[in-house]
C-alpha cells in the first residue's frame, strides 16, 4: 500500500487519501488576472499591436489597476502591522504569500490552522490492518472536529509525528543521538534546535527518548524550539515543561534570527519548509530573461499579478546560486531553447509571451543563509514532501487548499483570501543538497566565528574545510565531484532518504506493525524524504 498525502488529506471519505482532482477555484470571486509589465521590453504596447496575439491570457479585463504605478511595494514585515489585508498595494509573491500564512492578525497559522493529536498513541499491534488504522484516525478527526468553528469551518490536519507518536519521534531521537555520541560525546553539550514545533509533541517524544534510553545524554540536553506563532508556544510550554526543564521555546521567526550560537547543534526542521513562502518567475520567449512577479491588490481587493525585470536581491541571489551550480531552468523546454523553434512559436497566433511560471523557493534560501551565518557547527535534519498531488499549474508549484465542513476543497490559484488557504510547497531534494553544500562553503569572516576549541575546529581555530561535506563522515561513502562546480568542496554534504528508508534504519519497526503485518509507519507518506 502506497499512499502520497498533502498534509491535510482529510476527507469524509476517511482520513488518508489522495487529494481529489479538479475542486473550486476558491477564491470565492476574486478575479485572477494576469499580465505582463507594460514595460516595452516585456510586451508590445495596444497600438503596436493591436491583437496582443503573444500576450498572456487575461480572463476579464485589458484594464490595468488605476494608477496602479503609484501603489507602494511593501513586505510581508511591513504587513504584520495590519489589522486586516491591505488594499492598492503591491508586493512580490513572497511577500503575499508569507502575509497569507503568518500574518499574526489575520494569518492562515496564527488565526486558523490546529494540528490534529489523539489522547493516547495508537496501539498498532492491537489494530487488525490499515482499514482499522484510517478508522481510528478518522474518529479522532471526528473528536477534534467539534471544537470552536470559523466561518467556513476548522482547518484541522495531521502530521506523522501526531500521527505515528511516539515512534516517528523516537526514530528521529535515535538518529541524532547515533550522531551525536559518534562526534561529540562527552567533549559538547547536546543542543538541539526545532524550527515550528507544532504542538510541541515531537519535541516530547524526542525528550522521552533520551530521558529513558541515554540518561547520560540526557544530562547534556538543551532542547530550543522556535516558534512563529505565540497561540502554538503557548501550547509547546503546557505541554514540555512540567516534564523536560531543559526545554526553552522562542517565539521569534527563524527568517530574523539574529543570535549566533557557535557550538555544535542540531537543527530538525519536520514539515517545515513546505510552507516556505516562494516567489514566482517567468521568461521571456524573445530572449530569454527572466521576470519577477509582482502581485498588485487593487482597490477592490482583487489581484493582479505583473511581470517585470528581476530587481530583487532575494531573486537575484537564488539565480546566481543556481548558475553556479549549473542547474537549468526547468520550464525552459526544447521548444524555448532552440532559436529555431522559438521563432517559429512565437509567429503563431494566442501564443504567450512568457514561459510558464517557475515558483523558486527564495525563503529556503534564506533559510540556509541564516543557518550557515548564526548556526556554523549545525547539522541538519530536515523532512518533508519531494512530490504534492493537486498542485496548481506551473514548475514546483504548491497546493492550495482550505478545509470547508469538513471536506477538504482543493484551490486552482494561489491568489486566494489571506488567511483561510493552506499554502505549500514540494521540495527537490537533490537540488537542495546541492544548494545546501554551497552555501554552506562559503567562506566565513573572523566575526562570524568565535575562537574556541571544539573537537572539530583545526588547530588554527577555523571550521574544519570539511565540516559541511562528507568527507568528513564516516557513515556516507564519497561521490565523485560534479565537474564544473568549482564551489563545491567535493563530496556531497549530506544523505537524502525516503520516508521508508530513514524509518526503516532508525523507527521500532515491530511497534508499529499490524496484525495482518502491515506498517502504517513505512506505507504511508511514500512522498516525503529525509534529509540528514
Amino acid at each position: 500500500m502506497s499512499l502520497q498525502l498533502s498534509r491535510a488529506g482529510h476527507s469524509r471519505a476517511g482520513p488518508l487519501i489522495l487529494a481529489r482532482r479538479g475542486g473550486l477555484a476558491c477564491s470565492r470571486g476574486r478575479k485572477q488576472r494576469e499580465y505582463t509589465s507594460q514595460q516595452k521590453q516585456y510586451a508590445p504596447k495596444h497600438e503596436t499591436n493591436p491583437a496582443k496575439y503573444n500576450w498572456n491570457p487575461n480572463n476579464f479585463t485589458d484594464e490595468l489597476p488605476k494608477n496602479y504605478e503609484k501603489y507602494p511595494l511593501l513586505t510581508a514585515s511591513q504587513l504584520s502591522r495590519e489589522k486586516k489585508p491591505r488594499r492598492e498595494v503591491k508586493m512580490l509573491v513572497r511577500d503575499f504569500i508569507a502575509d497569507a500564512l503568518y500574518n499574526p492578525n489575520y494569518g492562515y497559522f496564527p488565526k486558523q490552522a490546529v494540528i490534529l493529536s489523539s489522547p493516547e498513541p495508537f496501539d498498532f499491534p492491537s489494530l487488525k490492518n490499515s482499514d482499522e488504522f484510517n478508522s481510528m484516525v478518522a474518529r479522532t478527526y471526528a473528536t477534534d472536529d467539534t471544537g470552536p468553528r470559523t466561518l467556513i469551518g476548522r482547518q484541522l490536519w495531521h502530521t506523522p509525528t501526531e500521527l505515528f507518536k511516539p515512534w516517528y519521534g523516537s526514530a528521529i531521537a535515535q538518529c541524532l543521538t547515533a550522531d551525536y555520541m559518534l562526534k561529540y560525546f562527552p567533549y559538547e553539550d547536546f543542543i538541539i534546535y526545532e524550527v515550528g514545533g507544532g504542538n510541541g509533541t515531537l519535541a516530547r517524544n524526542i525528550l522521552d527518548f533520551v530521558r529513558d534510553y541515554y540518561p547520560d545524554i540526557y544530562e547534556r540536553t538543551s532542547y530550543r524550539i522556535i516558534e512563529i506563532s505565540p497561540q502554538l508556544a503557548e501550547i509547546q510550554k503546557q505541554q514540555l515543561k512540567q516534564e523536560h526543564e531543559n526545554v526553552e521555546v522562542i517565539i521569534k521567526d527563524i527568517l530574523q534570527w539574529d543570535k549566533p550560537d557557535l557550538s555544535p547543534c542540531y537543527f530538525i526542521a519536520a514539515e517545515v519548509i513546505d510552507n516556505f513562502p516562494h516567489d514566482i518567475i517567468r521568461y521571456r520567449t524573445e530572449d530569454l530573461k527572466p521576470a519577477q512577479c509582482v502581485v498588485v491588490v487593487d482597490s477592490e481587493g482583487s489581484y493582479t499579478e505583473l511581470y517585470e525585470p528581476i530587481t530583487d536581491p532575494l531573486i537575484t541571489r537564488f539565480l546566481a546560486y543556481r548558475t553556479a551550480l549549473h542547474h537549468q531552468p526547468p520550464v525552459l523546454t526544447r521548444v524555448m531553447t532552440s532559436p529555431v523553434l522559438r521563432f517559429l512559436r512565437q509567429a503563431l497566433p494566442m501564443v504567450p509571451n512568457l514561459s510558464s511560471p517557475e515558483f523558486i523557493p527564495t525563503h529556503l534560501l534564506l533559510f540556509l543563509e541564516k543557518l550557515r551565518r548564526n548556526f556554523p557547527q549545525h547539522r541538519l535534519l530536515l523532512s518533508d514532501f519531494f512530490s504534492l498531488p493537486e498542485a496548481l499549474s506551473g514548475y514546483n508549484a504548491p497546493v492550495v487548499q482550505t478545509r470547508y465542513r469538513g471536506a477538504m476543497i482543493p484551490c486552482t490559484t494561489y491568489l486566494v483570501q489571506p488567511g483561510y488557504f493552506d499554502i505549500f510547497f514540494p521540495t527537490n531534494f537533490e537540488r537542495l543538497g546541492e544548494l545546501y553544500e554551497l552555501v554552506m562553503s562559503l567562506p566565513h569572516t573572523p566575526q562570524e566565528l568565535d575562537i574556541r576549541s571544539s573537537p572539530i575546529l583545526q588547530s588554527d581555530r577555523r571550521l574544519a574545510s570539511d565540516f559541511f561535506s562528507a568527507r568528513g563522515r564516516s557513515d556516507v561513502e564519497p561521490t565523485p565531484v560534479l565537474s564544473g562546480k568549482p564551489a563545491r568542496l567535493g563530496p556531497p554534504l549530506c544523505n537524502i532518504f525516503t520516508h521508508k528508508e530513514f524509518l526503516t534504519r532508525y523507527a521500532n519497526i515491530e511497534a508499529t506493525t499490524l496484525r495482518n503485518g502491515e506498517n502504517p509507519l513505512l506505507e504511508f507518506y511514500q512522498n516525503a524524504k529525509f534529509l540528514f
